[in-house]
């Protein structure tokens, strides 16, 4: 057997010493991940009301028959003249039209048997012009009203949220400033943050004040009021005081 040189000796225990280092520095590290020091959590939330400035109308129609083709044809019959009443008055953005759902479906009888057909079809109006809207709807014969609801345009959206997340953030750093007072630190620094909007989605007007209104004259405009709702801007994150 050869003997082990001094040499190799120094260069084993040299490699035992750096791994240990390694080591030792390794579990440090993982420990500061683990348990950070000066670090805080906070939430600061902004809200701003903004008046609902879009308006959905859904028409719709229904019509049943021994004949799958004199139903489609009918209610075929039923969108052309609604959207030809409504692009006469059309505006890009203002008053808006389309057609929505369209079905056709047998009728069975207790022994499964085809005993006729029914379908139904929509066509959905929407845009800023309420009163042009609600006039609209009004006009319009060949279909009835089966849903409305209120809603913000893209527009009012990012202006509203836009207003909320600067008083937001406006309000996480003055938290982070008094905390980090409180605590007895002299600066902080922004570790990470989230920023989060809710959505308030289409407001439904009850059906119940629709069928009221109709009621009076099936051409009189429908009574909107345009109402209010409240985008929240929330923001969420963590500082690392220093002193």
């Amino acid at each position: 057997m050869k003997p082990v040189s001094t040499h190799s000796k120094l260069l084993g225990r040299l490699t035992a010493c750096v791994v240990a280092a390694v080591s030792i520095s390794s579990a440090a590290f993982a420990a500061d991940l683990a348990a950070p020091s000066g670090v805080v959590a906070l939430t600061a939330t902004a809200s701003t009301d903004v008046t609902r400035d879009m308006l959905t109308i859904t028409l719709m129609t229904n019509r049943d028959g021994a004949d799958a083709n004199a139903v489609q044809s009918s209610l075929k019959q039923a969108v052309e003249s609604a959207l030809s009443e409504a692009r006469s008055v059309s505006r890009p953005g203002q008053i808006d039209v389309r057609t929505g759902n369209f079905s056709l479906s047998p009728r069975y009888s207790p022994k499964n048997a085809i005993t006729g057909w029914q379908g139904s079809a929509e066509v959905v109006l929407e845009g800023r012009d309420l009163p042009g809207l609600s006039q609209l709807a009004g006009r319009i014969q060949s279909m009835s009203i089966a849903r409305v609801s209120q809603g913000l345009s893209r527009e009012q959206r990012e202006k509203a949220e836009a207003g909320a997340l600067s008083q937001a953030i406006s309000r996480y750093r003055a938290q982070a400033a008094e905390v980090t007072k409180q605590f007895g630190y002299t600066s902080y620094a922004v570790r990470e943050v989230s920023v989060s909007t809710n959505d308030p989605g289409p407001n439904p007007v009850p059906m119940f004040a629709v069928a009221r209104s109709m009621a009076v004259q099936n051409d009189a405009p429908m009574p909107i009021e345009a109402g209010q709702t409240s985008v929240t801007v929330t923001v969420n994150g963590t500082v690392q005081m220093a002193k």
